[in-house]
């Protein structure tokens, strides 16, 4: 038999196994991987560049090491000399995999290029940045009168603007005299806090910039901002480049305490996307990127730790202790941020070992604290941040929901990227599907969806989609409360077919088949299992039977349809009405950092009242998590959900992955 060695590709998660010998980008097209190449693997066009990895990757059982991949080709060491294959990198059609292997690909490597849901959305800010511009011009020097420059210009200040006399920082003073001589004795200066110099010009400047940054464990998003008129000039999103090391946040400090110095490689690779998204925000406004002298970050508490370089093991086991609660505010320079030498960082503070700077940015975005009713927040990623309360009370939680709803951990799963499935329907007399796939507007079932559909095909499934599918199985009877998937009495059967000991649902059938596995419906029971179980705790701790309106943050909830995601017992019941997108609000709370300096004082007075909730040590939550795997509920009747969506009548189907049917023959066939 043919040795074979196993390989997994990042971003996307997609995992196989190929012969010794392989090219990286034959593995690549084998499993479906976005890898591009235009010049047939000659080697000549430099697309399908890879980043091999290295290191024991525990949760995918990997160990990927250099020798796993053949050694450097005559032609990769050419480009190499040309300069024209960075460090580290491989070309896909010429390196050959010798092992298990974890490969990365870079975003410049995708054809198609992720789909980052993390749009602007519109908020009324009062512009008051950290940081204010002053033009003023000095005397000329008078032998008579012998004084610096600096307190010259120190007194300008306070004469035409009465502004507390400041110091300046070196690196702006060395540059104060050039700039007077420059204008004319005029400069421009930019103040921070109404303290300190941290910028001097010559002549008038009337504009700066800042950047207002969400840092996801999947996605980084990016606003780029004038600090003037509080206008949004730019955006620029890219994937989390240390999903290589990890998909999840566990998964990354497992590597960070298996592979000495793996915080400190994850901490470069973020700084550098950081500054990638500097750049090309500036470089699409149409400015220097030295002219963005603030940015504010949020972050979950272990991306908030790696950014700032802090071990983030301590958060990886009880008690999940952070190193800080507290805002920080240092020079982007200390960070290797790559902005005005003078740069500042503002990063919002954590709240708990699990509730990041993320969930105070949807807080100050939302403001439940200042609302009479009582409002649940959740943001849905890797782990689900869910606040619950009014003017009153305030809680906040964290729940494992786990990678299946980013698209991970399913079959046929993806990020959302062009040719991933978004939207599912299942027509409940014939069990036929129809969907639609990102980068085409058409629905499958329309005759011309293979001719729209060309530049982008059909590629897998992302976190809408999954949730779309599984809810119109349930409500097609495909699958049971349950989650079993089944035949259908009294309907055909050609989509529900025999998969070893259970049954899968087929999707699509073409050059990737699309199929929903019994593993896969598991897979989003027990994240949304999780997540229902949180809001549950905090639901009985606040002493009220329901929520009045639910708020969905971040690119997911975006994205998914509310009414699927209650269908499936996501969120508690709630008049749908009530229910909707708040957009990116965590990256819409940095922004408001960014535009409005008060607002991060006040924050750091709300989040000391904000009441934590450990759902690792509650004594319900498992009992919570049992009863929610049920969809949509194995106890709450959803009669709000069943004013807009008739409930299917279901009957057990009898049969699943190490379920009741097989216990049962298996006691049968006990002797007496």
């Amino acid at each position: 038999m043919e040795e074979e060695a196993s390989v997994l590709f990042m971003p996307s998660g997609l995992r196989g196994q190929v012969p010794l010998g392989t090219t990286v980008l034959q593995a690549a097209q084998r499993l479906g991987v976005d890898l591009e190449s235009i010049c047939g693997g000659q080697g000549k066009c430099r697309k399908c560049q890879v980043l091999p990895q290295q290191g024991e990757f525990s949760k995918h059982g990997i160990s990927s090491r250099a020798d796993h991949l053949s050694e450097l080709t005559q032609t990769e060491l050419l480009h190499q000399s040309k300069n024209r294959l960075k460090d580290g990198r491989r070309l896909g059609c010429n390196a050959r995999i010798l092992g298990d292997l974890v490969v990365d690909v870079p975003e410049e490597s995708q054809q198609h290029k992720q789909h980052i849901a993390k749009a602007v959305t519109a908020y009324d800010i009062q512009v008051q940045p950290a940081l204010h511009l002053f033009t003023v011009t000095l005397p000329e020097p008078d032998m008579h009168a012998p004084i610096s420059d600096k307190r010259r210009l120190q007194q300008e200040l306070v004469r035409e603007h009465e502004l507390p006399v400041m110091d300046c920082e070196m690196s702006q003073l060395r540059l104060l005299q050039p700039a007077l001589e420059k204008a004319g004795r005029q400069v421009t200066v930019a103040v921070y806090q109404f303290q300190q110099i941290i910028a001097v010009w010559p002549g008038e400047k009337k504009e700066v910039y800042g950047l207002a940054v969400d840092l996801g464990s999947t996605t980084i998003a990016a606003q780029l901002c004038n600090l003037i008129t509080g206008e949004v000039v730019a955006t620029a999103d890219t994937m989390n480049p240390q999903i290589r090391f990890g998909e999840d946040l566990m998964s990354r400090v497992s590597y960070v305490m298996m592979n000495p110095g793996g915080d400190v490689a994850m901490t470069q690779v973020v700084r550098e996307a950081f500054n990638q998204l500097a750049r090309r925000a500036a470089k699409s406004a149409g400015i220097q990127v030295e002219e963005i002298l603030d940015m504010t970050v949020v972050a979950n508490p272990i991306m908030h730790h790696l950014f700032l370089g802090i071990d983030p093991t301590p958060l990886g086991g009880a008690p999940f202790t952070l190193a800080t609660d507290q805002t920080q505010v240092m020079r982007a320079a200390e960070l290797d941020i790559h902005l005005h030498p003078e740069a500042r960082v503002c990063t919002l503070p954590c709240i708990a070992g699990h509730i990041g700077a993320d969930t105070a940015g949807v807080i100050l975005s939302e403001r439940p604290d200042l609302a009479e009713e009582y409002v649940l927040l959740v943001d849905v990623g890797t782990n689900a941040e869910i606040v619950l309360g009014n003017r009153h009370r305030l809680m906040a939680a964290s729940s494992p929901t786990g990678p299946a709803f980013e698209g991970a951990q399913i079959s046929a799963g993806q990020r959302a990227a062009p040719g991933a499935i978004e939207r599912v329907r299942i027509d409940p007399e014939t069990l036929e599907p129809s969907f639609r796939v990102i980068g085409c507007e058409t629905w499958s079932n329309d005759p011309e969806f293979a001719e729209k559909s060309t530049k982008v095909g059909v590629s897998g499934i992302c976190g809408s989609g999954i949730i779309e599918v599984v809810a119109e199985m349930y409500l097609a009877r495909v699958i049971d409360r349950d989650g079993v998937i089944g035949p259908v009495e009294g309907k055909p059967g050609a989509r529900i077919v025999q998969d070893g000991r259970t049954y899968s649902y087929v999707l699509h059938e073409g050059e990737r088949s699309i199929r929903i596995t019994q593993n896969d419906v598991r897979a989003i029971q027990l994240g949304k299992a999780a997540l229902h179980a949180g809001t549950r705790l905090l639901i009985d701790r606040m002493g009220i039977e329901k929520v009045d309106r639910i708020g969905f943050a971040g690119a997911f909830g975006s994205h998914i349809d509310v009414k699927y995601a209650m269908v499936l017992g996501l969120i508690p019941d709630c008049n749908l009405e009530k229910v909707g997108s708040v957009g990116n609000a965590a990256g819409t709370g940095a922004r408001i950092a960014l535009l409005n300096f008060p607002s991060r004082l006040e924050i750091g007075e709300i989040l000391p009242k904000v009441e934590k909730v450990e759902t690792a040590i509650e004594p319900k939550f498992q009992e919570y998590f049992i009863e929610a795997m049920a969809i949509p509920h194995k106890t709450d009747p959803y009669a709000e959900l069943a004013k807009v969506v008739t409930f299917p009548a279901h009957k057990p189907k009898g049969k699943s992955a190490g379920g009741d049917e097989r216990k049962r023959r298996s006691r049968r066939r006990r002797p007496a």
